[in-house]
C-alpha cells in the first residue's frame, strides 16, 4: 500500500474507450495512481470496483468547460497533493467536406481537440510549478495525430485542431524554464481501433461534389485500411515516454503514422531544394543563405 501512496499520479482526460482506457489499466496495473476523467463516470465502473479511490479518481469533465477544468485540479490537489503526468488525449474526428460541415459543429470539434487541452495544459504548468516540490516538474503528452502533420481531404476541421495542438504544445514546451523540470511531447498515432470515426460524426456530403465526394470516399478508405495498431502497446510507449528524462517533440505511434509523417517531411525537404531560389531571393539585399549558421545557433537556444 506505501508503494502506491508514493507512486506517480497521472491525469488522462477520455477514459472510457480506446487510448484513454487502456492506458487507465496499464497505469493502474503498474501501482501507480490515475485521475481519469470521463463525461460519464459510469463507463468505469468495474475499474472503480476493483480499486480504491486512494488509487483511481473518476471525475466527470467536459473539456470545452474551462471552470471545470479548474475544479478538477482543485480536486487533484485535495486528494493526491501531487500530480506528476497530464495526458491530453479526449477527443472524436469530425469527418464531412468544409463546406458541408455547419459551423457550430467545426467549432465544437476546435474546442474539443485544442481548447480543451490549452486549458488542461495551463492548469498542469501552474500545479508542476506551485503546487508539486521545486524541481519536480512533470510530463505531458499530448495526443495529436498522423491527421496533425499530414490533413486528409474531408478532416479539414481536425486536422485544423491537431495542427494548431501540435503549434502550441511545440511553444509552450519551448517556453518552460529548465529549472522547472516541465517537459511535453506529441504523440501522432495512426490507426487504432477506437472510437473516434463513429460514424455520428460522419456529415453528410455536399450535392456539389456527386458520387466524387471525398469525404466517402476517404471512409471508405478507412474502412478497408487494416488497423495496425495495438492499444496496449501503445499504453506501455506512453508510459515509457513519461519515463524519459528527455523528451522529443513528436513521435509516430504505428508504422503507418511514421511512413506519412516520413513521406512529408521527406516531401518538404524536396520541395525546399527546388525553391531555394526563390526562398532565397526574397531577401534585402546583401542577405543570402549565408546566415543560416547564426539562424540555426539562435533556434537551438
Amino acid at each position: 500500500m506505501s508503494e502506491i501512496a508514493n507512486s506517480r499520479v497521472w491525469f488522462i482526460t477520455g477514459t472510457s474507450s480506446g487510448f484513454g482506457r487502456a492506458l487507465v489499466e496499464a497505469v493502474l496495473a503498474r501501482n501507480e495512481r490515475v485521475v481519469a476523467t470521463i463525461r460519464k463516470p459510469s463507463a468505469l465502473a468495474d475499474l472503480q470496483a476493483k480499486y480504491p479511490e486512494t488509487q483511481l479518481l473518476v471525475v466527470s469533465l467536459d473539456v470545452t468547460n474551462a471552470e471545470q477544468i479548474v475544479e478538477v485540479f482543485k480536486t487533484i490537489e485535495t486528494h493526491f497533493h501531487r500530480l506528476d503526468v497530464v495526458v491530453n488525449n479526449a477527443g472524436y474526428a469530425l469527418q464531412g467536406e468544409v463546406e458541408a460541415i455547419p459551423e457550430d459543429r467545426a467549432r465544437h470539434q476546435i474546442e474539443v481537440l485544442f481548447w480543451g487541452p490549452v486549458h488542461i495544459t495551463k492548469e498542469a504548468i501552474r500545479f508542476f510549478r506551485e503546487v508539486n516540490p521545486k524541481g519536480h516538474g512533470g510530463r505531458l503528452l499530448n495526443i495529436s495525430s498522423v491527421g496533425g502533420y499530414s490533413a486528409s481531404p474531408s478532416l479539414a476541421y481536425y486536422s485544423a485542431a491537431k495542427f494548431a495542438l501540435e503549434g502550441f504544445t511545440e511553444s509552450v514546451t519551448r517556453e518552460m524554464l529548465p529549472e522547472w523540470n516541465i517537459k511535453g511531447v506529441l504523440i501522432e498515432p495512426g490507426s487504432f481501433e477506437t472510437e473516434i470515426w463513429d460514424l455520428a460524426n460522419l456529415v453528410p456530403p455536399h450535392p456539389a461534389y456527386g458520387d466524387r465526394s471525398p469525404s466517402v470516399a476517404v471512409r471508405k478508405m478507412f474502412e478497408s485500411f487494416p488497423m495496425i495498431g495495438d492499444l496496449a502497446k501503445a499504453a506501455q510507449a506512453m508510459i515509457q515516454l513519461a519515463d524519459e528524462p528527455d523528451l522529443p517533440l513528436r513521435v509516430q505511434f504505428g508504422t503507418d503514422s511514421w511512413g506519412v509523417v516520413n513521406a512529408k517531411a521527406s516531401q518538404t525537404l524536396r520541395d525546399q531544394e527546388k525553391w531555394a531560389a526563390m526562398s532565397h531571393g526574397t531577401n534585402r539585399d546583401g542577405y543570402g543563405p549565408e546566415i543560416l549558421p547564426k539562424l540555426q545557433e539562435w533556434l537551438n537556444k
